[in-house]
Order: C-alpha cells, then sequence, then structure tokens
C-alpha cells in the first residue's frame, strides 16, 4: 500500500481519534505473531468503520473476513447495546487469536464468529442487515457483494476494502486485480446502489443501497 504518501497517511492518521487500548494491544500482538500483519485494517480505516455503524443508525452487521478481529471490535463499538455483528473467517488461529479480545472486550458480546466458507454462512443468514463489510479472499469479492446487495436494507450500506488493491487496478495484470476492477466496474453501474470508491489506504469502496 506504498502508492499512498506514508507522512500524508500517518498524519490523516494521527489526526483522527484514537483507538481504544485493547485494539492497540491486538494491533501490536498481530504484527508480532501473525503471518501477513498488514490485511488488519488499522486505525484510521477502523475509524471510520466506526463512524460509519454510527452514522447510519446501524444495528445489524455482517463482515466477510475477520482476520485478527480488529474491524469487527471497531464496528461493534459504534453499535447500539442491543446490536449485533455476525463475522466470517475460515482461519482457526484467526479465529482463536480473535475470541480472546472479543472475550476481553466491554463490545464483545455483541459480536458472533463464525467459522467457515462465508458464502456458506452468508446462505443460513437473513436480512436486513444495515451494514456488510467485505475483507476477505478477493476471488470471490464479486460472488460476496451478490450475494449480500439482497440482504442489505434500503439505505444501508456496503463497504469493500482493498478496493484500489495497492493501485493495480490502474491496469489488472492478475487474476485477483482483475476481480476487484470487475467488482469496482459493476458497482459503478449498478442502479441497486449509489457509490463513492475512496483513497483511504488501500481503497474502500462504499455503496449505499437505494
Amino acid at each position: 500500500m506504498d502508492f499512498i504518501d506514508k507522512a500524508v497517511e500517518g498524519y490523516a492518521r494521527d489526526r483522527s481519534r484514537a483507538e481504544p487500548e485493547l485494539l492497540q494491544r491486538l494491533t501490536d500482538e498481530t504484527y508480532a505473531s501473525m503471518k501477513w500483519p498488514g490485511m488488519l485494517c488499522g486505525r484510521l480505516e477502523g475509524r471510520l468503520l466506526k463512524l460509519l455503524v454510527q452514522l447510519i443508525g446501524a444495528k445489524r452487521v455482517l463482515e466477510i473476513g475477520m482476520f485478527t478481529g480488529y474491524s469487527a471490535l471497531s464496528m461493534a463499538e459504534g453499535l447500539p447495546d442491543d446490536g449485533r455483528l455476525i463475522t466470517c473467517d475460515i482461519d482457526p488461529v484467526a479465529k482463536a487469536f480473535a475470541e480472546r479480545y472479543v472475550a476481553e472486550s466491554e463490545h464483545g458480546r455483541k459480536i458472533e464468529i463464525r467459522l467457515g466458507p462465508a458464502l456458506d454462512t452468508i446462505a443460513t443468514l437473513s436480512g436486513p442487515f444495515d451494514l456488510v463489510f467485505i475483507d476477505a479472499d478477493k476471488e470471490n469479492y464479486v460472488n460476496y457483494y451478490q450475494a449480500v446487495v439482497p440482504m442489505v436494507r434500503s439505505g444501508g450500506l456496503i463497504a469493500i476494502d482493498n478496493a484500489l488493491w495497492s493501485g493495480k487496478v490502474v491496469a489488472p495484470a492478475d487474476r485477483e486485480t482483475r476481480v476487484i476492477d470487475e467488482l469496482n466496474r459493476l458497482i459503478a453501474d449498478d442502479q441497486r446502489v449509489e457509490n463513492v470508491l475512496l483513497t483511504i489506504r488501500d481503497g474502500l469502496h462504499l455503496a449505499r443501497k437505494r
């Protein structure tokens, strides 16, 4: 994600509200012990996700791709006491990691972790959801989007992470990049939603269902 100026991103991060100490510890342990720690969404995007949950008054959130739990805990922080977040992942190691922090968080009671392929999990769920956050295997991005659009309420949001894929979407040359580009184009033409593709971190594509 070096295509975004590090000094500018650092300035934006440092001038945004700090995350709770629990999430700082989660970040440190993720970088110390997990493979591909860069998958963690981080402070700037995490605070944005919390704010989006609050702005739309979300009470039901679906997350596709949990990793170590930073984004799930960030969004749960923005949910009301009776809010609920279902998060999906296929990695039992990441699940065990996240569960420790979910158990420690005051917002952990709002989170339900589902282990298994996300498309299988989605097939067992019913809407409406207020917000869906997609941050999982890129080759299924279009499939995830098409599966969740019908489950999102009118006025609800779908947020897709890594939508710029280190800038490679400008000239897609591999399968993952081509799928992300395909999804970005699909969303831009999808009359079911209004959208904006943000250049925050690795790109965050927001689609508001009409």
